[in-house]
């Protein structure tokens, strides 16, 4: 597989070839909802919160006495049956609502998301951002360079969530230049995940040959090369047989 590779100016410069193991899958709508349903309650949280009994001012003496009253026997004010007593299922702020996603699984439903956005045409590769220092006014004006290019023209014009600028490596000045644009976050490569790829509706790449390396360097294993491609698997050392009292009397009687 190959892509254009545009530079700052919205001009094609190139092409890169795409691993089909990462921006050649099949949609899988069940693994990508589950990841970032996971991710999102990951980011969850609790704000909302009710005191229980034990949290709730009053009580410290029994209301009335147990017996002799015609009332029903109550033992503490700040019971939940009483007004201003404690809330018995209401929402806590130590819930946890944190859910386990495993390696393989985000880093497939990552992949997945980014075929899909390479199919649509949403994935522009870049072949650097050179800022030699803050400028809003320059990024302004790569994003309209960009937004030039023939299925990205709402680039500029998207009020929200527009992009997504993936950096190969940490760049200050880029950041800084785009941090007062309110639709376009910028990022390091290697933090890309299906939720904020999803966010935003295009994303941008830059420095697209090590980007891939990484993102390729994800799908492999870490294997034996000795062992022909497969996990070099040892068997277990056999343990020597014990000598019994029985056999070393045995082997007296045979010598005599």
């Amino acid at each position: 597989m190959e892509t254009k590779v545009y530079n700052l100016e919205g001009k094609e410069t190139g092409k890169v070839n795409l691993p089909e193991s990462v921006f050649n899958l099949p949609w899988n709508d069940d693994l990508v909802h589950q990841v970032v349903v996971s991710q999102q309650s990951n980011l969850r949280t609790p704000v909302a919160h009710t005191k229980d009994r034990s949290e709730v001012r009053g009580g410290g003496r029994k209301p009335w006495r147990q017996k002799g009253t015609g009332s029903a026997r109550h033992g503490s004010r700040r019971s939940p049956i009483w007004r201003g007593g404690g809330i018995t299922f209401g929402p806590r702020n130590d819930k946890d609502y944190s859910k386990k996603i495993n390696k393989k699984m985000k880093a497939k439903a990552l992949f997945t998301v980014l075929s899909r956005k390479l199919k649509d045409g949403e994935i522009i590769f870049v072949d650097s951002f050179a800022f030699a220092e803050p400028k809003a006014k320059k990024a302004k004006e790569v994003v309209s360079n960009l937004s030039k290019i023939a299925g990205f023209d709402t680039l500029s014009t998207k009020r929200k969530n527009a992009a997504l600028f993936a950096l190969g490596i940490k760049d200050k000045n880029t950041e800084k230049s785009f941090q007062n644009f309110g639709n376009i976050s910028v990022d390091e490569a290697r933090n890309l995940d299906p939720l904020d790829i999803l966010t935003y509706k295009y994303l941008v790449v830059s420095d697209p040959e090590n980007v891939i390396k990484f993102l390729e360097g994800k799908t492999k294993g870490k294997v034996d090369p000795s062992a022909g491609g497969k996990k070099e698997v040892k068997a277990p050392a056999k343990k020597p047989a014990r000598s019994t009292s029985s056999g070393q009397a045995a082997e007296k009687v045979i010598k005599k």
